[in-house]
């Protein structure tokens, strides 16, 4: 006798019940947009139920108060700015009392100054922080395709916490046992940084940390072209995306279109805003993020001991454009808008309370070693998209 039938309409019915009493179960009222032609799925989708809690995420802070950009430089009245020297002393003053609101709000200045002497590169956070305002700053001029005019403030990952909600470090969770059904390395597990997924957990260090090509999709439907990608480099491709859609709380046709997810002449132009996303992240990671290894404690190291890195979610925080595409910048143009200060110290040679004095910086015109490349056109089927970022 076939019982198959029954129990699968009983098992649907308990899960039709649960879905609506459960206390862990969610059918949400979802808000959909058609964005393209109707009928190819060309559409964004949004949880009403989350949409209080992401705006309220998001509400940008004023600024502490109106700057005054007339009167003495910081860099003659205070000692030891390397990077904010040229603004004036009322600017460099709310711009201190502003950052300190965004990172340490609760712990106030002594999180990043020894009080009894504020010059002194005592605190390692200090030292951190000056790396990181000149990694704003460079994000503000080198990488507008993405940023923008809006661009962004120490406030944009931060929001208040010293260290940023949405941060990733490698995924040291236990392997699954070989032997077990479609056991491959680093699978079967939740991907904590894969949207939560079985996909590979360790995806955004190919990406955003090294530069792994992401461009799985053939032309042919045999392998027997120009890529050898198989699925291993695809389910890692899919790891990375599904870690995007979360970010941005989008959709994959977002950035691309469903009738042809590889084209680029057929997608919004929300990919190419991507493209440059994702180089920007790895060269947040490379340049500024990862040499400060030697200055930041264990503490403040992932489980196998590498920093805390930038992804697609330490700015977006869920939505498609970070604080719904409000600018903060126009309050601290002088401070963070252009790099004023781009030497690197040797921070291999760290010993707390021992200053490292940054290079001068390089003479104007001089092209920074940052300046995104722009997509290549031909055989990979990414075109130059200079005329599309244009602005």
């Amino acid at each position: 006798m076939n019982l198959w039938l029954p129990m699968a309409a009983g098992a649907g019915a308990l899960l039709a019940v649960a879905s609506f009493v459960g206390t862990d179960w969610d059918l949400p009222p979802v808000d959909t947009e058609q964005i393209g032609y109707r009928g190819t799925g060309m559409y964004n989708s949004r949880d009403r139920e989350t949409e209080a809690a992401l705006q309220a995420a998001n509400v940008v802070p004023p600024a502490p108060w109106e700057a005054d950009p007339e009167g003495d430089r910081a860099g003659d009245i205070y000692e030891n700015v390397q990077v904010l020297g040229h603004l004036s002393d009322d600017q460099f003053n709310q711009f201190m009392a502003a950052i300190t609101e965004w990172i340490a709000p609760e712990e106030g200045c002594t999180y990043c100054h020894n009080a009894e002497n504020f010059a002194t590169d005592d605190v390692y956070q200090k030292v951190v922080s000056r790396r990181m305002i000149q990694m704003t700053q460079a994000i503000n001029e080198d990488w507008t395709p993405h940023v923008q005019q809006v661009g962004v403030t120490c406030y944009t990952c931060h929001r208040g916490q010293a260290i940023p909600a949405n941060v990733w470090s490698r995924d040291t969770s236990p392997e699954p046992q070989p032997g077990m059904a479609g056991y491959r390395a680093g699978q079967n597990v939740v991907a904590k940084f894969g949207g939560n997924s079985s996909l590979p957990q360790n995806a955004l260090e190919d990406y955003l940390l090294n530069d792994t090509n992401i461009r799985v999709h053939s032309t042919t439907a045999l392998p027997t072209g120009t890529n050898p990608n198989g699925t291993k480099e695809t389910e890692n491709t899919w790891s990375l995306m599904m870690h995007m859609s979360e970010s941005l709380g989008a959709n994959c046709t977002t950035c691309h279109n469903s009738r042809a997810f590889n084209d680029w002449d057929q997608s919004p132009p929300q990919r190419v805003t991507a493209w440059h996303g994702i180089r920007m992240s790895r060269a947040i990671n490379n340049d500024y993020i990862v040499g400060l290894t030697p200055v930041f404690p264990d503490s403040r190291k992932g489980p196998a001991g590498d920093v805390y890195k930038v992804s697609c979610a330490t700015c977006h925080n869920g939505v498609q454009k970070p604080l719904y595409g409000v600018s903060m910048i126009e309050d601290y143009v002088d401070a963070l808008s252009k790099k004023t200060q781009t030497g690197v110290p040797d921070y291999g040679t760290y010993v707390p309370g021992e200053t490292l004095t940054l290079e001068p910086a390089p003479e104007p015109g001089t092209t920074s070693s940052l300046a995104p490349a722009l997509a290549p056109a031909g055989a990979t089927g990414e075109r130059n998209v200079a005329a599309v970022v244009g602005q």
